[in-house]
């Protein structure tokens, strides 16, 4: 009796054991679904059905978008961190899933324990841009007039605690320079107020500034990726002025913690074929966005380098959250 059991046992665990493997080796079985935890609209829900279609495409099975808002994108995250781990639900986010445990904030989630890094996908430079009544032109004149003029220049950002917010102070603290704050609901508020000069300069997204620049309602000054934008060719990098320096949004994909290696590494694969795609370039330089690619190692030491960039930038600022 006793070796029947185990011969049972043992022959349900092997049976248990190749249905996993078969399930793997036959992925996806099942509708993928991209959680983006943002609202319908902005650009980070326009990148993250471009996933959702290619990945169709690509995989030959059936993708679909959810938008799962609030929290700072933390809602989407701890859904996805407590779905199924069979790579058939993954978040698509943004740089600001690092902000929360950069403030210290408590979650349902710990990003790094609960999350499987799959992929960096791509980054949209902010841009750094000023009213057009300030007298310079370049990233380095605009140092000098600050330093001329302490805590006299206001600038605008989406929220405390915002990539806007954080990437401004990022500029500051760079060259040593301090500034007033003034916080907005949304980026169009801010590009807005700029170009009337209710506030001064502000750092938003390449975007949101563009149709000002070109109706030289706003000066760009420069850009946070580490070479120049096709959208704005004669706009020099920061870092040419401030070597090394770099902001801006950045978009990545993750999966339940428990998801097997072997479909990470196919939903990685998929990811990098799509990077490659002609449309797909062309669909995420509407966004300003540049793809980018990375394997899942290489994306968990960049999000662990990230939350130690933006912690060290609150704690030298001493941001906090209303």
């Amino acid at each position: 009796m006793k070796n029947s059991l185990a011969t049972t046992i043992a022959g349900l665990a092997l049976w248990a054991v190749s249905w996993t493997a078969l399930a793997q080796d036959n992925f996806p079985t099942a509708p993928l679904k991209v959680v983006v935890p943002y609202p319908p609209g902005a650009s980070t829900d326009a990148i993250g059905r471009l996933l959702a279609q290619k990945l169709s495409t690509q995989m030959n099975a059936s993708a679909v978008v959810e938008n799962k808002a609030g929290a700072n994108g933390n809602i989407g995250a701890d859904f996805v961190a407590k779905s199924r781990p069979d790579g058939h639900t993954i978040l698509f986010h943004t740089s600001s899933l690092v902000l929360s445990p950069a403030f210290g904030e408590k979650v349902g989630y710990d990003m790094f324990k609960d999350m499987a890094p799959v992929a960096l996908v791509a980054a949209a430079p902010l841009v750094l841009f000023v009213t057009p009544s300030v007298p310079v032109n370049t990233t380095t004149e605009f140092i000098a007039h600050l330093k001329a003029n302490p805590d006299k220049i206001a600038y605008g950002s989406t929220g405390v605690g915002s990539i806007t917010h954080l990437g401004a102070l990022l500029f500051l603290q760079a060259s040593n320079l301090t500034s007033l704050h003034v916080p907005y609901k949304g980026g169009s508020e801010v590009v807005v107020d700029v170009a009337a000069g209710r506030v001064q300069f502000g750092v938003q997204s390449m975007v949101s500034v563009l149709p000002f620049a070109k109706d030289k309602r706003v000066k760009v000054l420069g850009v946070g990726g580490l070479k120049r934008s096709a959208l704005l060719p004669d706009v020099p990098t920061l870092a040419e002025a401030m070597p090394g320096f770099e902001i801006g949004l950045w978009f990545g994909v993750l999966a339940p913690i428990k998801t097997p290696p072997t479909i990470v590494r196919r939903l990685n694969a998929e990811i990098m074929k799509m990077l490659q795609d002609p449309d797909a370039k062309v669909r995420l330089a509407r966004e300003s966005a540049d793809p980018l690619g990375s394997t899942p190692e290489e994306y968990g030491t960049y999000l662990k380098s990230e939350l130690e960039r933006w912690t060290r930038v609150i704690k030298t600022a001493g941001v906090k959250l209303d």
